[in-house]
């Protein structure tokens, strides 16, 4: 695998180092000594996946406060969607920054989010699979939401989102007080 690097400390654009023949081809998408070695958690507790029916549905910008603040995995396996991930780690050298890749079931390529970052992605495509490993199971009373649209960090998405769910609508914008008080 190839690891690009983002604007976001920790962040990186994971690219598949495909081996083909005539038959088509092998990838590894994972491999925990490999993300190991480039000190990147590696830990799987929970594997999502989620299809949007509708181009420019936003889902996101989502994370949880610790101790169950997670890494993500996340790949498009159908369609394709602007895949964001935003520092929110206080200590972090790149903290507001953003960083953004469109991931697409024809590029393979996937991103990797730390812990303390929120992630959302806007589809480009009908019909689009998102396919995701969690390095923390699911804690409703963790979980934080950023507003998509909050001036404090101007993330250029591709397009305005004509899809939201009513927790993404309704989230507020950034309160360090709220956002990251211990859940």
């Amino acid at each position: 695998m190839d690891y690009q690097p983002t604007a976001v400390d920790g962040a990186y654009v994971v690219s598949l180092q495909p081996r083909g023949d005539d038959r088509g081809f092998f990838a590894r998408v994972f491999c925990a000594a490999e993300f190991a070695g480039h000190g990147l958690d590696a830990a799987i507790a929970q594997i999502n996946t989620s299809l949007s029916v509708a181009a420019g549905t936003l889902r996101g910008l989502h994370y949880q406060l610790a101790p169950h603040a997670e890494s993500k995995l996340v790949r498009c396996i159908r369609g394709s969607a602007f895949d964001v991930v935003l520092d929110l780690r206080p200590d972090s050298p790149s903290f507001g920054r953003w960083a953004g890749a469109t991931l697409s079931a024809d590029n393979r390529q996937m991103m990797f989010v730390p812990r303390g970052c929120a992630h959302a992605f806007l589809t480009l495509e009908d019909n689009t699979e998102m396919f995701y490993t969690a390095s923390a199971a699911y804690a409703g009373a963790a979980e934080r939401i950023v507003r998509w649209n909050d001036p404090r960090f101007a993330i250029a998405w591709p397009r305005p989102p004509v899809v939201l769910s009513d927790k993404d609508a309704a989230a507020p914008d950034f309160d360090p007080a709220w956002h990251l008080a211990q859940g």
